[in-house]
């Protein structure tokens, strides 16, 4: 799928061009935020077919789809769209009292011309409207009536920016709904809360909505709501307790789709195939919550017998018979509830021997009450997922149990002495056959396939040649956010900033250092900086598993147009 732009003649208020990213998305461009709020309102009264998500940017509108074909249908409908006549909806009036006391305040009255006091009364003299989510949940961006205080975002982005600080960059002014990274200017501070999941509609302020800002001299402080559960009580439920957590092991399922609106990412186990297979073997329903862990590490002790299969990275699994620990909570009675506990495939020693004994990857196998299950280091790949018949019972979150860990949406990480209760989500009376668990990467070099743009026209054809000649680094900090890679850097062939729009897990972001990031399942919504190629979905799951330290190398994926001026790269291997 091409970039097409629109060739029809007129007046008409229509799409300008429309832009592939990746295979499952495509972003529509507009002649200006006007038309962009006209195409959002069309696209969520009137969804088009296979249509998953929505977001609204500066100029731009990504649509998510649920399948390449279904991308490819919905580019072509966008150019036949009249966006004229959608009249726009006015959302509700929201006032945030403020206290104008902002490290950059004396810097943007420089900026703007008008000093502190001409900010502030510029500030809270005019009526914003919350044009369109992003960065994260509960951040809007706000558009003014009128362009007094146009400022640019900081030349160094702060590491840390205070929950409730009231900003400035560009055209827009925004509250920061919880501490984060940030590179706008701090003009004041507020106590509203602008994201709580306690309330019907989380967002205080959502797309559509206007907000009037008002000084005040001092805040009145809300409490913060009491943190949702993280992991269920044992009291006398069954389930395992979490001896030690590992490195990382996070609750996940196949994630939270259709809330980019409200600046929330999909999250979800990074290798889905590994969580359906789990799944599948205990007998679960694919979207089942699993445990996903990093670097194992993990060990878990069984309250109550339970029904356990583990995949993705190789680890080694060792069962110890109950010792001095504890089990949390009384014995329960078999998550199963029917005869999966006895079935053949259910592991290979039907009671306690007294010693410990391993397990293959990729079986069900029982855990009695009491014994202890051990994951060792991956000998490939970085991430494996425990699956428990029943799945993880815990409270959904925007109809997932998946961590966010961008947001901080959805269950806390494990910790030692934490509990996890089975669930019912249960697809079959027994449990699935072992299957063979696919090849992972190490520390050598993997292959990814990835579709140009839909920025790739920011760089010229040595920087894209550059892009899938050489090896890149995964290093240490990278994270469920993004992988961050180290190699020869690509220059921009551009100069400026490119407006923020929506973008995917498997964008390749290329900030101005020119070191690629590769989002994955927890990146922000929005960004900044251009996007100068997309790995195809089905090959997100083999990145999720290149371990730190491991090498990537990109190619231009089979049957998608090449970049202009640039060169396929030779085929290749998957790993090496």
């Amino acid at each position: 799928m091409e970039t097409v732009t629109n060739t029809t003649a007129g007046p008409i208020a229509r799409v300008v061009a429309v832009r592939p990213v990746g295979t499952t998305a495509v972003l529509a461009e507009l002649a200006g935020l006007h038309d962009v709020l006209a195409l959002q309102a069309v696209l969520l009264e009137h969804p088009l077919p296979g249509q998953v998500d929505v977001l609204a940017a500066a100029e731009t509108v990504l649509v998510k789809a649920d399948s390449p074909q279904s991308a490819r249908r919905i580019a072509a409908r966008l150019l036949e769209l009249d966006l004229t006549a959608q009249a726009q909806s006015e959302g509700k009036l929201v006032q945030i009292e403020t206290v104008y006391d902002g490290e950059d305040l004396a810097e943007v009255g420089r900026l703007s011309g008008l000093g502190v006091e001409g900010v502030v009364a510029a500030h809270t003299g005019q009526v914003w409207t919350v044009a369109f989510g992003g960065f994260a949940p509960g951040f809007g961006y706000m558009v003014g009536e009128n362009q007094s205080l146009e400022v640019p975002r900081r030349s160094s982005p702060r590491t840390v920016v205070p929950a409730g600080s009231v900003a400035l960059a560009g055209n827009y002014s925004a509250v920061y709904p919880r501490q984060s990274p940030g590179g706008w200017q701090l003009i004041g501070r507020t106590a509203a809360r602008m994201w709580d999941l306690g309330r019907e509609q989380p967002a205080l302020a959502a797309p559509g909505d206007r907000v009037q800002f008002r000084a005040v001299r001092e805040l009145v402080e809300i409490p913060e709501p009491a943190p949702a559960e993280s992991v269920a009580e044992a009291g006398a439920a069954s389930g395992l307790r979490i001896l030690s957590p590992g490195l990382q092991s996070l609750i996940q399922d196949l994630g939270r789709h259709g809330h980019g609106g409200l600046g929330v990412s999909a999250a979800g186990a990074l290798d889905r195939s590994s969580l359906r297979r789990a799944n599948r073997i205990v007998g679960n329903q694919p979207s089942a919550a699993v445990v996903e862990t990093v670097a194992g590490g993990l060990r878990v002790q069984a309250v109550g017998d339970q029904v356990l299969a583990v995949t993705g990275a190789p680890v080694a699994l060792t069962i110890a018979p109950p010792s001095d620990v504890p089990a949390a909570g009384t014995a329960g009675t078999n998550t199963a509830g029917d005869s999966a506990a006895n079935d053949s495939t259910a592991g290979d020693d039907g009671g306690r021997s007294g010693e410990a004994r391993q397990i293959p990857m990729a079986t069900a196998f029982a855990l009695l009450d009491g014994e202890v299950l051990t994951l060792g280091a991956p000998e490939r790949g970085f991430r494996t997922y425990l699956a428990i018949r029943g799945g993880v019972d815990i409270q959904p979150v925007l109809g997932s149990r998946s961590t966010d860990t961008m947001s901080g949406i959805g269950p806390a990480p494990l910790t030692a002495d934490g509990f996890i209760k089975g669930g019912k989500a249960t697809s079959s009376n027994v449990v699935g056959n072992p299957e063979i668990q696919p090849d992972y990467p190490d520390t050598g070099v993997t292959v990814l396939d990835i579709v140009p743009g839909p920025r790739d026209d920011w760089f010229d054809a040595a920087a894209l040649d550059s892009l899938c000649s050489q090896d890149w680094t995964v290093t240490p900090r990278s994270n469920r956010v993004g992988m961050r890679l180290d190699g020869e850097p690509l220059e921009r062939s551009r100069k400026g900033e490119l407006a923020s729009e929506g973008t995917v897990a498997g964008a390749l972001q290329v900030p101005p250092e020119g070191q690629p990031v590769l989002f994955l399942a927890d990146h922000p919504i929005t960004g900044g900086y251009p996007v100068v190629a997309v790995v195809v979905d089905h090959q997100l799951d083999v990145a999720a598993q290149v371990p730190i330290g491991g090498r990537l190398r990109f190619r231009w994926a089979p049957g998608y147009p090449l970049p202009a001026n640039t060169h396929p790269s030779p085929d290749a291997t998957q790993t090496k």
